[in-house]
């Protein structure tokens, strides 16, 4: 009777969990500037065949700056595994492919216009029909929101909406963007500056047209599942500290999806963001201390990261960024950027050091001009010393025009007034490219004089196109460079 008790108590546990899970689709937003892609129709069900689908909405996103390509997203939240079926409407499927490789995701073709394929766990997955990279499906499966604040009310408490004046007085504790289009009318530089102690909270639903400034403030937390739309920047931290971006998307911003300076003591997760301009980079600090970036997907038309020290009024050493589980796509330019402005003026130059880049897949990088080919670049000028950089657990797919390492102390005389210092200690560590077709322009170590070298540099378990890296015989290298080491 027992073991008969405990198999219809588990029983009962397992359809507990089943009644529970949760597929959460966002409500619809209705804008003549957000456009729809009809291209794909796109539905999901939890992995309980019995339920029915629900059709999530399709958007069109600015992709390349390069060939202005219309791409497709949508997204979604689920807390247990998941079926999603796509429909491609006029386009006949011959080939799927679901990046990142390295997630092993297989689509099942149930006609010549119908696939379908299962998702056990929140992804963020590029859906590419026919080896179409340029407009594919971008898919993101978010975890089901921890928190929500439709009901919450009072005086401390602004409910945005069209022509709110009041977001600057300073003792809010929430800002609440329903679902809706939202654009603030008459602020300076169309941006919203976010107090301290105060929670900024996209509902699903929500779309945003405007830059959320954080400065010279802390405890700030930005959160939600909502959009920001063609902003200035999207988020903007500068002389803050203790601040969180959690779970919102950008669309196509003017310059930075997230810009920070001079700030500490920051945590970025969650956030997905598409760009098609020049100088539309990811995520770029400067003189930051103490950055936290997960769980973060970028295809940007510029760097995805860039990480430097003084430029403009930042000023001060870099320390301890670190960047884990994340997926970048740079239509142009670097992946992964590190070193390339600095304090030209100071005796010594200001120090970068402790920059880890942990659990990333590169599924494209694109660029036409050599001096920023480089999907981990460090590219250090104006007198920055960079030190202790790791990169591991690198998984990159195949890529256009593009170097796996760029390591160089330089002058580039478009950016930099004179060369950089030194670049010492820099791991590479379970590093993977894995070639479709034409193989990368070959690796590049350079120092740039005998003051300006290149030491200490290993590479271990670096495995180019099946074959494991044994030497630097096809390394570009010059007579500054000190102690390359190969494991």
């Amino acid at each position: 009777m027992s073991r008969l008790f405990a198999t219809i108590c588990l029983g009962l546990f397992l359809f507990s969990v089943a009644a529970e899970a949760k597929v959460v689709v966002y409500p619809e937003i209705i804008d003549k500037e957000l456009i729809e892609d009809n291209r794909y129709k796109v539905y999901v069900r939890s992995a309980n065949a019995s339920d029915e689908w629900k059709r999530l909405q399709v958007l069109s996103v600015d992709v390349d700056m390069d060939t202005r390509s219309k791409a497709a997203m949508a997204q979604f939240d689920m807390d247990a595994p998941v079926e999603v079926k796509v429909v491609t409407g006029g386009i006949k499927v011959s080939d799927v492919k679901i990046r990142p490789l390295a997630r092993g995701i297989q689509s099942k073709s149930i006609d010549e216009h119908t696939f379908m394929f299962r998702l056990d766990r929140p992804e963020k997955l590029s859906v590419e029909v026919n080896g179409d990279r340029k407009r594919n499906l971008h898919l993101f499966a978010n975890n089901v929101e921890e928190e929500t604040f439709e009901t919450l009310d009072g005086n401390d408490v602004i409910r945005w909406g069209n022509g709110s004046k009041d977001i600057f007085r300073k003792n809010c504790r929430l800002i609440y963007f329903g679902p809706g289009v939202h654009q603030p009318k008459d602020l300076p530089n169309n941006e919203i500056n976010i107090p301290s102690n105060c929670t900024v909270y996209l509902a699903p639903g929500a779309l945003v047209k405007a830059k959320l400034r954080v400065d010279r403030a802390k405890n700030v937390r930005i959160i939600g599942r909502g959009y920001l739309f063609q902003p200035l920047r999207g988020v903007e931290i500068t002389h803050s500290k203790n601040v969180t971006v959690d779970g919102i998307t950008m669309l196509n911003p003017m310059h930075y999806t997230i810009f920070g300076g001079q700030s500490k003591d920051v945590t970025i997760n969650n956030i997905k963001s598409f760009s098609v301009r020049g100088w539309s980079d990811g995520i770029d600090l400067m003189c930051c201390q103490n950055w936290t970036i997960n769980d973060v997907f970028l295809r940007t038309s510029d760097d995805c990261l860039a990480f430097y020290n003084h430029r403009w009024w930042f000023w001060g050493d870099s320390k301890n960024l670190n960047v884990t589980n994340t997926i970048l796509w740079a239509d142009v330019a670097h992946a992964m950027n590190v070193g390339g402005h600095g304090d030209d003026l100071s005796k010594k130059g200001e120090v970068m050091e402790n920059i880890v880049f942990k659990n990333i897949d590169v599924l494209n990088v694109d660029e036409d001009d050599d001096n920023y080919r480089g999907v981990m670049s460090i590219c250090c000028g104006d007198k920055n010393r960079v030190r202790k950089v790791l990169f591991e657990n690198i998984r990159v797919e195949d890529c256009e025009e593009a170097r796996l390492v760029d390591v160089r102390v330089l002058f580039n005389e478009k950016y930099n007034t004179v060369p950089g210092g030194t670049i010492e200690n820099v791991t590479f560590k379970n590093i993977s490219y894995q070639s479709e077709g034409g193989d990368m322009y070959p690796m590049r170590i350079m120092g740039y004089d005998v003051k300006s070298v290149v030491r200490n540099i290993l590479f271990e378990n670096v495995i180019l196109n099946g074959n494991k890296m044994k030497s630097i015989k096809n390394v570009e290298t010059n007579e500054f460079v000190e102690d390359i080491f190969v494991k």
